[in-house]
């Protein structure tokens, strides 16, 4: 779509290209279809092959890499410069802790002079947004990356009462996920204790499933696409309440 001259801009720093964009670019259009989402791509250490044939101590340091501040700013170049900027990863966001995630917002918004973020940061905005103090995970990680996610977001004061987690190889092949999968997962997570569903990868197809997947566990469901874009939109203005789109889009 090219930027109209009072069109609203987002910026996306994103990991691997040709995964999850069209997810973005879908839930974008339903938000409002003068926004306006652009991507920058982050690119892997020059000693990353296949993300797949990795075991988890390289893909967990392949992906601490990705997230390095300095990598970041390196890579954000946009072809107009956006409102608002976020890094649209959660495990290369989550995997430097609270304060890490921090910095890495801290230095695209020196970078850009606009407001910055990232999925992980965006997940915790969205959570004190619903008043929810404990959640279930649905976790496409190995569990060490789980857990990791549960201690960043044990840092902001959020309790993690149940998790499961897939141990996919890539995000790529997380790309190819269907519907019935994403949501045996979010089924598999949830948890009586937990207030919201959280399912943190912006690789995942999930703007089709956003209202189902409530329906399914009876509770907000939080996908990493989404929190993504309603914080971005939340600092250009204010996301619209709109239907079926879940109780993040839904609530004040």
């Amino acid at each position: 779509m090219r930027p109209g001259r009072h069109s609203r801009h987002i910026g996306l720093l994103y990991p691997t290209r040709d995964c999850g964009e069209d997810d973005f670019l879908a839930l974008a259009a339903r938000l409002d279809p003068g926004l306006v989402v652009d991507f920058a791509y982050v690119p892997w250490g020059e000693e990353i092959g296949r993300l797949d044939d990795l075991d988890q101590a390289g893909k967990h340091e392949a992906v601490r890499e990705l997230g390095e501040p300095d990598r970041l700013s390196a890579a954000a170049r946009f072809a107009t410069r956006p409102d608002v900027v976020s890094w649209a990863c959660s495990s290369c966001s989550f995997t430097h802790g609270l304060e890490g995630a921090r910095e890495q917002a801290r230095v695209l918004g020196d970078r850009l002079g606009v407001p910055a973020s990232s999925t992980s940061l965006a997940f915790l905005t969205a959570l004190a947004h619903l008043d929810v103090g404990k959640v279930a995970l649905a976790s496409v990680y190995h569990p060490d990356t789980t857990a990791s996610f549960a201690d960043f977001l044990a840092e902001a004061g959020v309790t993690t009462v149940h998790s499961v987690s897939a141990d996919a190889p890539s995000d790529r092949a997380l790309a190819a996920w269907d519907g019935r999968r994403v949501t045996g997962l979010a089924t598999a997570a949830d948890h009586p204790d937990a207030e919201a569903l959280l399912i943190p990868e912006t690789a995942l197809h999930t703007t089709p499933l956003l209202e189902d997947l409530e329906t399914a566990v009876g509770k907000p469901v939080l996908t990493a696409t989404a929190v993504t874009l309603w914080e971005a939109s939340r600092a250009l203005g204010g996301p619209p309440r709109l239907p079926r789109l879940g109780e993040l889009f839904a609530k004040r």
